[in-house]
């Protein structure tokens, strides 16, 4: 069980947070159609809702291997070539993604000590902006975890084949 949560965490978070702004967002419609005005809170709760969909969403993209890259031009370098830039470039982003969770916090950090309270929630800000810094360590995380779990199953250079390249360096 707990197995199959952590294997599909992006995915239950995207599809409840998903679920959650089309529903306020369909109150919100339906109160307005009804009565003529509008609940203020449904319109803030979506937005909030979307904001961390988004950056779930990055982290699911890196854990299904479906974020954007840009790789024509290593289609003619050798497999031991790609791998290495492809291990330098996610070495770049992980490091990337744990300066932006960094900053981020020092930022949250001080929007604890100083809170905003949202209009219509009554919530601290503070709790949606935490989205940035969890989602960018998740997002590193599943780099890290494609390549720990391809180097014990021993298919890491498949990150970098062709499609329909032959296996001409014996690699797996």
């Amino acid at each position: 069980m707990l197995r199959t949560i952590y294997a599909n965490f992006e995915e239950y978070l995207c599809v409840t947070l998903c679920a959650g702004m089309i529903l306020c967002l369909a109150l919100q419609v339906s109160i307005r159609m009804i009565w003529g005005s509008a609940l203020a809170w449904t319109e803030e709760l979506s937005r909030y809702c979307f904001i961390w969909t988004v950056y779930i969403g990055m982290s699911l993209a890196t854990k299904r291997l479906a974020q954007v890259r840009i790789t024509a031009q290593f289609l003619k370098m050798p497999l031991k070539m790609r791998l290495f830039f492809r291990i330098l470039s996610d070495m770049i982003c992980v490091a990337f993604n744990v300066m932006i969770a960094w900053y981020a916090w020092e930022v949250i950090r001080e929007n604890y000590e100083f809170p905003e309270i949202s209009p219509t929630l009554g919530i601290v800000k503070a709790h949606v902006e935490m989205s940035i810094p969890c989602t960018f360590l998740l997002t590193s995380w599943r780099i890290i975890e494609i390549y720990l779990r391809r180097i014990k199953e021993g298919t890491l250079y498949s990150l970098v084949k062709n499609v329909g390249e032959e296996d001409t360096d014996g690699y797996a």
